[in-house]
This record gives structure tokens, C-alpha cells and sequence, in this order.
């Protein structure tokens, strides 16, 4: 989590980032940034993270989306179809992809512009080495 993460950075130390981000000034607009993260069952395998931002998307709509995303492409990279409709399971909460369970989950902000003024959102996922 983010405070077992941040004991291992420092103020101003470099790292490498996932990041989605977005930005509006039009008033009543809703924006989202997200970040999908598909961790496959297999430890020996590596996991895919997936950034997404937009408009008029809900906090759980961005990250479904975003969750989507990172199962997919995890897919992609080990040469498995998929279909996220086909591949749900609803009841455990998991992708089954060719008999292999893959978890998601993301993280995700929104903010709806008050006004005028500039609104940004910002998702992260940061790397520590």
C-alpha cells in the first residue's frame, strides 16, 4: 500500500512512474484518472499495468475500464485471447484467462470543475527499487 511504500523513497528520489493524468476548465465536467493493474496467479510470471484518463466517467466506470485494460494486455503478452465478458468470474471477483486466474485492481481519481478554474486529477503507480 502507499504507506508501506513510501517508507522506501526519499523526498526528491528519481523512480519510474505509471501515470495517468487529465485536466479541464470547463464547469460541471467530470474527469478520471486511473490505473489498471492485472497480477496474474503464477508469481514466476509478471504483471501489466494499464493507464487510463477521460471524461464523463465515474470512479468505478474509469477503473473497471482501466482494470480491463491491464487483463487484457497481460493477455496479450502471454499469447492468450481474451474477452472480458467471457473471462469475468462475477462470483470470485477474478479474470479466468485460458485456466489461469488473473487479479485486477486499479487506482483511481475523480473530480467534477467547480467553476472556471482549472481541475487536474492524477493517477499513479510508482516503481521501487
Amino acid at each position: 500500500g502507499r504507506n508501506e511504500g513510501l517508507k522506501h523513497i526519499k523526498a526528491g528520489e528519481i523512480t519510474f512512474v505509471v501515470q495517468a493524468r487529465i485536466c479541464s476548465n470547463e464547469p460541471h465536467r467530470l474527469i478520471a484518472a486511473s490505473i489498471g493493474c492485472g497480477i496474474p496467479a503464477d508469481k514466476n510470471l509478471y504483471g501489466y499495468l494499464s493507464e487510463h484518463h477521460g471524461f464523463g466517467e465515474t470512479e468505478k466506470a474509469a477503473g473497471d475500464y482501466a482494470e480491463d485494460i491491464a487483463a487484457a494486455m497481460l493477455a496479450s503478452t502471454l499469447g492468450i485471447e481474451f474477452n472480458e465478458n467471457q473471462s469475468w468470474d462475477e462470483r470470485r471477483q477474478v479474470f479466468k484467462i485460458s485456466n489461469k486466474i488473473v487479479r485486477t485492481r486499479n487506482i483511481t481519481q475523480t473530480a467534477i470543475v467547480k467553476g472556471r478554474n482549472y481541475h487536474t486529477v492524477v493517477a499513479l503507480a510508482v516503481f521501487i527499487m
